[in-house]
């Protein structure tokens, strides 16, 4: 996105950058600069944000790590012709996709990488402080857009590369929002990590389709005292996510935030499981079907049905959007730690609060007030630099041994 250099600009460091998510975001976010479409589904740009101190879109800059090498632009394409990108859009911003392209670099660990967890962490820190300090950015935040990964073995075995990356984040003082399911920073390594940073972070598994209804229906039956018997679901996918999600271990990850929606909803979990198949076929579109069977007045059984058809990298990448510029501008009102005000967007939101999606919207406009009533960070850091802030940040994570427990603390299993 180009901007005048009068103004701060904010870096959107897209882990899975070359993949459908990624490719939506860095499209939609150019479209609507140039005016071809509104910012349909974007929370940020309703009156409630309004004067929130966020980021313009104009001055969001985009870069990122993938471990494919399909550019931006052929990305772009494909999804044009499966109807997730409207036609003529990515001809029209192929400018601001190849700039974009230009500034994503190789991830990993891919297949006979050598580099150690140490290693990698290091590189990757590196190419987002570079990115950061030839772009002029005031700050930048790192966004998981990545397919979802099996959750980890446990203590003693490899670090996951999502949780590599986020302490890659932390290593280059940037706050972290975790989109997928994938462990990140969640991990209890990253997790003592992210403590002592001070930096802000969200997450985890946006909240898109079904189990966005679910957070709705749910408090329903709560609130009208219907007793829920059961509640199951299917889940029919293609893309790289169906093909991640045909593993059971990344589809127990997954369906993990989809079972504590109702749990906290609820008060406990009904009879049922969501399954999820990978189609193919269907490309970047889904379809999730839902059967709620629950109690009436005298035991009177009912049944309701829900079915919801739509493409993951549309509905998410607004979200993804959202998240950026309100995580920076946390960052830079000297918010620290879970941005839990953040749950509207999540399945399975850090710290705590509510499940419920009316209560997580007025918490989401509760944050907005809060960053409205909060001013800078202080004087502004210099040019491509973290701040002292973030110096600090940097120095702690650097000097710290990510696979030692915090003082005083045991490893978590």
């Amino acid at each position: 996105m180009s901007a005048s250099l009068s103004r701060p600009r904010v870096g959107v460091w897209l882990i899975g950058a070359r993949g459908s998510v990624a490719t939506t975001v860095v499209t939609g976010c150019a479209a609507v600069t140039a005016g071809l479409h509104p910012p349909t589904g974007m929370v940020t740009e309703t009156p409630a944000f309004a004067d929130s101190g966020l980021p313009a879109l104009t001055d969001l800059v985009f870069g990122g790590h993938d471990t494919l090498d399909c550019p931006l632009p052929k990305r772009a394409e494909t999804l044009t012709a499966g109807g997730v990108l409207p036609p003529g859009v990515a001809t029209a911003v192929a400018a601001e996709l190849g700039a974009a392209d230009q500034e994503i670099r190789p991830g990993g660990p891919t297949p006979g990488d050598t580099r150690s967890e140490a290693e990698l962490i290091t590189a990757f820190a590196d190419d987002i402080r570079d990115f950061a300090q030839r772009h002029e950015l005031e700050r930048t935040v790192v966004v998981n857009v990545a397919s979802t990964e099996p959750a980890s073995a446990g203590p003693g075995t490899p670090l996951p590369a999502s949780t590599l990356y986020a302490l890659a984040a932390l290593r280059a003082g940037c706050p972290y929002v975790n989109f997928t399911p994938s462990e990140g920073m969640h991990h209890p390594v990253a997790a003592r990590e992210a403590e002592r940073s001070g930096l802000p972070y969200a997450g985890r598994d946006g909240k898109t389709g079904q189990t966005l209804l679910r957070a709705v229906l749910g408090p329903m039956f709560a609130q009208r005292a219907l007793n829920v018997r059961a509640w199951s679901g299917t889940n029919l996918l293609g893309g790289g996510d169906g093909a991640a999600l045909a593993d059971p271990a990344a589809a127990a990850a997954k369906n993990a935030g989809k079972e504590r929606v109702l749990a906290d909803t609820l008060g406990s979990v009904p009879e049922g499981e969501v399954h999820i198949d990978d189609v193919p076929a269907l490309g970047d579109w889904k379809t999730a079907w839902d059967h709620i069977a629950f109690d009436g007045f005298l035991g009177t059984r009912m049944i309701l049905q829900t079915i919801w058809q739509g493409c993951d990298s549309a509905l998410a990448a607004p979200l993804v959007l959202d998240l950026a510029r309100l995580t920076a501008r946390a960052h830079e009102a000297g918010l620290t730690g879970p941005l839990s005000e953040l749950g509207f967007y999540f399945k399975d939101p850090v710290g705590e609060g509510p499940s419920s999606l009316g209560e997580q919207y007025a918490g989401l406009l509760g944050l907005g007030a809060r960053l409205r009533r909060a001013g800078g960070d202080g004087d502004p850091p210099t040019a491509g630099a973290t701040g002292d802030h973030g110096a600090r940040t940097e120095a702690a994570v650097r000097d710290a041994d990510p696979r030692e427990p915090a003082a005083g603390s045991g490893r978590e299993s």
